[in-house]
């Protein structure tokens, strides 16, 4: 059976960052919880409902010094996690999302393989190059020039594949590692694990449609001309420059309720009365620096969304408003969602009770067998 991630659906879902507090940056009391039986709840109701991924995100240190309880440092491991994930479903892609600078690639080749067996063949990896200096300081790795990362991360994934593939001992010397007699065995059930990447920048872009097969990026806004030019133009990139076809996943924080009035109040309740004013703070430091080329309308929109999903899209209303945004979404050449809700329990069950019918009949996606 092929990875899910590959199926005919033109509208793939998954769920994003259980592993941890979830997306929104809030305060309200039925927020997620990084538990285990929430993760596994949650991951289970994913499952049942044939969705294609869940995703977890890396990190080994909260945002703020000398508080190591504050939650956004609290994250469940991504490799011991995804390993039980994958033995508690039996359906959905399972990813590790992993900091690469921080892990040899002879470890982290070996537990792919071993999930990618746990999982009969439904693994995939997340690669982060590194950015935040305090965790990576935290591992006594230094954090390298930004396109370095590309170049450093690029010798990293190289060797793991070649470990997931080639049996025979082999020797690799690089800029950034060398490896004598490398092997890994067992080889992983997949031929060809998936990667995902995130990569923005000009680097992050080359390197993500050379490498990657689902490429992950954040929407400039919801225009739809200007969201299928950007998906467009990121597509015609691995085509142009390596002869490949990639999917393009977004981040979208869902808020659905019976009306569309209920939804918008229930996301001013969450995102704006009730914000985690402290990690919003932070998320939103880059912002505060051109906050004199924004309006203060603009900067309260830009607070939202990173109050509400971490700089993510927002799909706020009813299940017709929902399918409506997810079907934009696809014409705009977009092939996947990963979705975050502040009780993904709730939200899980209100998508596949209404909007997953809905997008069925409009073609985007095909009735799932549990």
């Amino acid at each position: 059976m092929p990875n899910p991630l590959f199926n005919e659906n033109k509208m793939k879902l998954g769920i994003f960052a259980t592993n941890g507090k979830g997306g929104a940056q809030t305060l309200v009391p039925e927020a997620h919880q990084p538990s285990w039986r929430n993760s596994v709840e949650t991951a289970q109701l994913a499952d049942g409902a044939g969705l294609e991924a869940i995703v977890p995100y890396s990190r080994w240190k909260g945002y703020f010094a000398n508080n190591p309880a504050h939650a956004s440092g609290v994250v469940m491991d991504v490799f011991t996690w995804a390993a039980g994930i994958a033995q508690a479903t039996s359906h959905s892609a399972v990813f590790a999302t992993t900091n690469a600078p921080a892990f040899h690639p002879l470890t982290i080749a070996k537990q792919c393989a071993t999930i990618d067996i746990i999982s009969n063949g439904r693994f995939a990896l997340n690669v982060v190059g590194g950015w935040n200096k305090p965790e990576l300081e935290m591992f006594g790795v230094p954090i390298n020039e930004h396109d370095e990362r590309y170049d450093r991360l690029e010798e990293w994934l190289k060797i793991v594949k070649r470990l997931w593939t080639e049996t025979p001992e082999f020797d690799y010397e690089g800029a950034f590692y060398k490896v004598y007699g490398a092997t890994s065995q067992p080889h992983p059930i997949q031929q060809h694990i998936p990667i995902m990447n995130a990569g923005g920048s000009g680097r992050g872009q080359d390197f993500a449609c050379k490498n990657a097969d689902v490429c992950f990026v954040i929407l400039k806004n919801d225009d739809p001309d200007q969201c299928k030019a950007q998906v467009q133009a990121y597509k015609q990139m691995a085509r142009d420059h390596y002869g490949r076809e990639v999917q393009v996943w977004i981040h979208s924080s869902v808020t659905q309720r019976d009306t569309r009035r209920e939804a918008e109040d229930y996301l001013n309740y969450f995102a704006v009365e009730n914000e985690d004013t402290e990690s919003v703070d932070v998320s939103t430091a880059l912002l505060k620096a051109q906050s004199q080329l924004m309006t203060r309308e603009e900067y309260a929109v830009a607070r939202v969304r990173f109050a509400a999903c971490a700089g993510g899209s927002i799909i706020v209303g009813t299940a017709q408003d929902i399918a409506d945004k997810l079907e934009m979404y696809s014409q705009c050449g977009i092939d996947g969602v990963l979705m975050t809700w502040v009780d993904y329990v709730d939200g899980i069950k209100r998508l596949s009770s209404d909007v997953l019918p809905i997008l069925e009949m409009r073609g985007l996606r095909g009735k799932h067998q549990s």
